[in-house]
């Protein structure tokens, strides 16, 4: 299942098969596709991500959101629609902040490539079995 962030981008868990030279490993591996107004990505590089076409794309939950934080749904999604207004303004001006996912990981922008950089934990909860390969991956 992947999950859409309006007007920024979707994440999304992947599976994986690679060929060791002994076994086949099949893992779990997060992955960020970027969708933001393009006027804000004219002078950035960013990673083509292709998200397989049988992953269910859910939008942000944001009454689950409010669940976490005690907010109403309503303020919830005008917050996460601000931040993401602010962060495509910085981006547009050429600013470059860091944007950090709690949990997941962070968005950067480092000599004008904008990637997603997940956390080893993130990575870790996912896949249980081969961490080190969906690690090596990510």
């Amino acid at each position: 299942q992947g999950v859409l962030v309006p007007g920024l981008g979707t994440f999304a868990v992947v599976h994986e098969q690679i060929n060791g030279t002994e076994e086949v490993y099949v893992v779990r591996r997060p992955v960020f596709q970027l969708d933001m107004d393009m006027s804000c990505l004219r002078e950035l590089v960013f990673p083509t991500v292709m998200i397989p076409g049988d992953i269910e794309i859910m939008p942000l939950d944001y009454w689950w959101l409010s669940q976490t934080n005690s907010l109403p749904p309503d303020m919830v999604r005008g917050c996460v629609e601000e931040t993401i207004l602010l962060y495509s303004f910085q981006l547009r001006t050429r600013q470059r902040p860091a944007f950090t996912f709690e949990n997941i990981g962070i968005l950067s922008c480092q000599d004008n490539v904008l990637c997603m950089q997940f956390h080893c934990s993130c990575i870790a909860a996912l896949e249980s079995r081969d961490i080190w390969v969906a690690l090596l991956l990510t």
